[in-house]
């Protein structure tokens, strides 16, 4: 696999994908499933978890893995592989807030290197080229053509006045108590992986997360927020976020721009 091929393949897969979401989401009832770890599930998410595991396994059918829906691949190791969110803010779809997400990523020796967010009802789509940087693209977001893309990169922080953005479905005391030890000039809510991609624009200086998440949530945002200059560490001792730990699980986190001056947990 390389860089030049996953990419146009993972951006077609992730525009399939949010299609059959918005068909989903704009009929007037769809099914709701509560998932072993009491989490939602619906047809969407089964859905798009087919279109996207289909098109990856056809095009690198040599490479693991790793998807949300697909329990049997989430004690499967390897230090390359593909890790799939089909859909990232389920929550946010089934109350129709539109803050949710596809995300595709590739984790290579522990760090997701490439990856694709794409924000179907916001008609937003962030991606890492293949040489490593960041873009969003806007227009048509054509299946097959490319439109318009720009390069996007971290903010500049000002640590008088920081931008920070936090999740709008997991936003408790403790995230507010972090928060707190920072002097905010503003403060967003907003969900799924989209905080990542906030915070790749400029748009958000910092997003800590004090909170369970699994590596399918992240990884996708994390290539995205990484190839736009911006960096994930753990909230203990802010050592790198890394990947293919057991489970797949994460520990707290701490999103940001370089130039904050990231405060102790």
């Amino acid at each position: 696999m390389t860089y030049d091929a996953l990419i146009p393949v993972i951006r077609r897969l992730a525009l399939e994908a949010g299609d059959k979401i918005m068909e989903i989401y704009n009929s007037d009832d769809f099914d709701v499933k509560v998932k072993s770890d009491s989490s939602p599930v619906t047809e969407a998410d089964e859905a798009a978890d087919a279109l996207i595991s289909a098109g990856l396994r056809e095009a690198f059918s040599d490479t693991l893995l790793v998807t949300e829906e697909q329990a049997d691949s989430h004690s499967e190791k390897g230090d390359t592989f593909l890790i799939v969110d089909p859909l990232d803010g389920t929550k946010e779809f089934i109350n129709r807030r539109g803050d949710f997400t596809v995300n595709i990523a590739l984790v290579e020796n522990g760090v997701p290197t490439r990856g694709v967010v794409y924000a179907p009802a916001k008609g937003r789509m962030f991606y890492t080229q293949a040489d490593g940087q960041s873009v969003e693209e806007t227009g048509a977001l054509d299946k097959v053509q490319v439109g318009d893309v720009g390069p996007i990169s971290v903010s500049k922080p000002n640590n008088s006045a920081l931008m920070i953005v936090a999740s709008k479905s997991h936003r408790d005391q403790a995230t507010e108590d972090y928060i707190n030890k920072y002097q905010v000039k503003d403060s967003k809510s907003a969900g799924s992986s989209l905080k990542f991609c906030l915070v790749a624009t400029g748009e958000a200086d910092l997003y800590p997360r004090v909170g369970r998440t699994m590596e399918w949530d992240t990884a996708a945002g994390h290539a995205v927020l990484a190839g736009a200059g911006g960096k994930v560490v753990r909230f203990d001792d802010h050592s790198p976020l890394t990947y293919g730990k057991d489970g797949y699980a994460n520990p707290f986190f701490i999103a940001y721009a370089p130039g904050v001056d990231l405060k102790e947990a």
